[in-house]
């Protein structure tokens, strides 16, 4: 039986919420905001940044039988910090440095730098992606057709 978002850790939950975050975060935005966290920590790749596909799965109306929509490039990488905390990226495209970087703010992520990394690259993220969402979602609303039914006075 699969398992559901039903069945994770909180722990578990809250990185895969920061890694969907990065995984689509602009890349440029992402490197300006990892330059307020000063220079890079000490690290070392264990998986250099490769670029690669990925399946992209879809459901019929979002609840009916799983189906392959079509293939998706991805590019990935694994490093270690000093400290021995491993961080992985995955994001969309074909750039070695946004999944380096991507890697990097995971590992930060789970240890005593994640509040920090939280508020100075994480929370600006979520707050640009929001704004992309509501500005996408205000100009589908303006153009929304309202349909009505008029009375034909048969009855």
């Amino acid at each position: 039986m699969p398992m559901t978002t039903t069945d994770l850790s909180p722990e578990t939950e809250r990185r895969r919420a920061w890694m969907s975050l990065l995984a689509t975060a602009p890349e440029r935005l992402l490197s300006d905001l990892m330059s307020a966290l000063g220079p890079a920590p000490e690290h070392r790749i264990l998986r250099a940044p490769e670029v690669g596909g990925v399946m992209v799965r879809g459901r019929a109306g979002g609840t009916g039988a799983a189906f392959n929509m079509g293939e998706m490039t991805v590019t990935r990488c694994a490093l270690r910090l000093a400290d021995g905390t491993v961080g992985h990226g995955y994001v969309q495209g074909r750039s070695r440095d946004h999944a380096t970087r991507a890697a990097l703010v995971d590992a930060l992520m789970q240890g005593a730098q994640a509040e920090e990394v939280e508020a100075k690259v994480l929370g600006p993220l979520r707050r640009a992606r929001d704004e992309k969402r509501e500005a996408r979602a205000a100009r589908a609303a303006a153009t929304k057709v309202e349909f009505f039914t008029m009375a034909r006075g048969e009855d």
